[in-house]
């Protein structure tokens, strides 16, 4: 009788090792995309409220210009996303394969999306402390720093959180042109070798790194929602 029984039956200590290294893998792509895409994210999120509609600069064509870019970029799927940048990724990184291969296409995919995150959240500021920064003086640059982001930073908490879920499954769906990470090792073993057991661990596994990754960002929205 086989040690591992039932749906564990293709887990030895080698397959374990395999999947401690994917576990790796992915955290290591969550961690090179993550900071790259808030610090694109956020300034152009920012952009995209100072010039939308009525806002305090108002550029209609170059807010059209900056929403059809970012439209365009979080309506195409991240693995079409990913084999289209290709070589670009190749000039950039050297490489499209593996984790480095992998933190390109993840900024460029979730960077637009975590901007929408922000506009909306700026927008949802109480348009009154704007127009009484304006009453006093302050310059757009002071309203924005001063005024806007910390009344705005639980949503952008909030976004946040959404965009690092968002990452996890990216890397997740990227495993199946070989970026690595507990999406490739589900691919690779738990569809074209049907070994059921390892597809299961995998998803348990991106299940949980949400739930807490999730949990983490609800505690820190209630912790800076407090007035």
């Amino acid at each position: 009788m086989s040690p591992n029984p039932g749906w564990l039956q293709h887990l030895d200590a080698g397959k374990w090792a395999e999947i401690g290294q994917a576990t790796l893998d992915t955290l290591l792509m969550l961690a090179g995309a993550l900071p790259l895409t808030l610090l694109i994210g956020l300034p152009l999120g920012i952009a995209l409220f100072l010039t939308g509609p009525r806002q305090l600069r108002a550029q209609p064509r170059l807010y059209g210009v900056l929403s059809l870019i970012i439209n365009i970029l979080r309506s195409v799927p991240f693995i079409i996303l990913m084999i289209v940048m290709i070589p670009l990724t190749l000039a950039a990184m050297g490489t499209s394969l593996g984790v480095r291969g992998a933190i390109l296409p993840l900024v460029v995919g979730a960077a637009p999306f975590y901007a929408r995150l922000v506009e909306t959240s700026l927008r949802e500021v109480d348009r009154g402390i704007i127009e009484a920064c304006q009453a006093m003086g302050a310059t757009t640059r002071q309203i924005v720093l001063r005024a806007l982001l910390p009344e705005a930073l639980p949503g952008l908490i909030a976004g946040a959180t959404v965009t690092t879920v968002a990452l996890i499954g990216y890397t997740a769906m990227g495993g199946a042109i070989g970026s690595g990470g507990l999406g490739d090792l589900a691919y690779r073993d738990g569809y074209l070798r049907s070994h059921t057991d390892v597809a299961v661990v995998t998803v348990l596994l991106l299940l949980l790194l949400v739930q807490a990754l999730q949990t983490l960002g609800d505690k820190l929205v209630a912790r800076f929602s407090r007035r």
